[in-house]
């Protein structure tokens, strides 16, 4: 017989007044519901049940002190120490901790994404990062960061700002990075992958953001303007860059010399006099050089370039500096190049 507060199951019986979360995990009450349901089976280990309301954790990891309320977890959690990693990828021999990560993990094989934004359409392979996705359709940001006091959608990537954390590191070259897509990006150096192209001229890229950069070559387009000059630039790089032109900032000094620079290259490049470091060659003749522009005007001599000419006797030169003439201190020619016109 059915009584509402009571029920007999198998050999035991089950007090349902007594538990506080009864109506939560069956609504409807009925007899076949109760038996049907694995809820029954929560009740067979009262004890465990009244942790989940009580908050109670009893086991403890001896290696940090993180408590669980039920010793599997516990177990589980400990892999973290042990470094054991019971699961396997039949397809790629990746391993993992838990049987979930694996599953996660399959999906990279399977293309399973099975989590869709009703937004926008988007597919994810897991929940956790469909429900971040959904934040940047609402706005919400319920992460705030107790350093700097900036909110999130994610908090754990941004943390590690501060903490300088790159858990991710390059099995190659031994760079670390912060995130796994960055590394993943890393990669592609080593692979040589360059997976974006441009339709204009086929140019190949191993980033997406590289190759809109790219593109500006195309369009003509330069979005980012100087406010003192009205210079335009096609990257906010070569802007601050060239802003630096205007305040006399140069944040990179050289440790070897004390030398300082408005731009980082210009720093490199100044380097490879201490080093002496030369990494353009030219393919004619292996004559190497520090800079990439002095390879450039070397080229001159093989090619028969000569764009610089004087207006008092015609004569033609390969490099700008062929021109200087000096007589009594006095400058004596005009230096013509493409669209330029030098007085000396």
């Amino acid at each position: 017989m059915f009584n509402k507060n009571t029920i007999k199951h198998h050999s035991f019986r089950i007090d349902l007044s007594e538990c506080f979360c009864f109506t939560f995990f069956v609504p409807s009450l009925t007899p076949a519901s109760l038996l049907s349901l694995s809820v029954c089976c929560l009740f067979r280990n009262r004890r465990r049940l009244d942790r989940i309301h009580t908050g109670e954790r009893p086991h403890s990891c001896d290696e940090c002190g993180a408590a669980f309320n039920t010793l599997i977890t516990l177990q589980v959690h400990q892999r973290i120490h042990t470094g054991e990693k019971p699961y396997s990828c039949e397809e790629c021999g990746a391993v993992f901790a838990l049987s979930d990560t694996l599953k996660k993990h399959l999906r990279v094989h399977t293309g399973e994404k099975p989590y869709v934004c009703d937004e926008c359409g988007k597919r994810f392979t897991e929940s956790g990062s469909l429900r971040g996705h959904q934040r940047l359709h609402t706005g919400e940001k319920p992460y705030s960061c107790d350093l700097c006091d900036k909110t999130f959608a994610y908090l754990g990537l941004h943390q590690r700002i501060h903490t300088g954390e790159r858990p991710h590191s390059c099995d190659e070259c031994g760079a670390a990075f912060n995130t796994l897509i960055t590394l993943q990006v890393h990669q592609r150096i080593h692979t040589g992958e360059k997976p974006y192209s441009c339709e204009e001229c086929g140019a190949v890229f191993a980033l997406s953001d590289t190759l809109k950069k790219h593109l500006r070559v195309h369009t003509g387009e330069k979005p980012y303007v100087c406010d003192e000059c009205g210079k335009r630039f096609t990257e906010s790089g070569s802007l601050r860059g060239h802003q630096r032109l205007h305040t006399g900032e140069k944040p990179y000094s050289c440790d070897l010399c004390d030398k300082t620079f408005a731009y980082l290259g210009a720093l490199k490049t100044h380097r490879r006099r201490h080093t002496g470091e030369k990494p353009y060659w030219c393919d004619k003749c292996n004559k190497t050089f520090t800079q990439r522009s002095s390879l450039n005007l070397h080229r001159r001599v093989h090619t028969g370039e000569r764009p610089f000419w004087c207006e008092t006797c015609g004569e033609t030169f390969v490099w700008q500096n062929s021109l200087y003439r000096v007589f009594k201190g006095e400058l004596l020619c005009f230096v013509f190049a493409p669209g330029l016109r030098y007085p000396l």
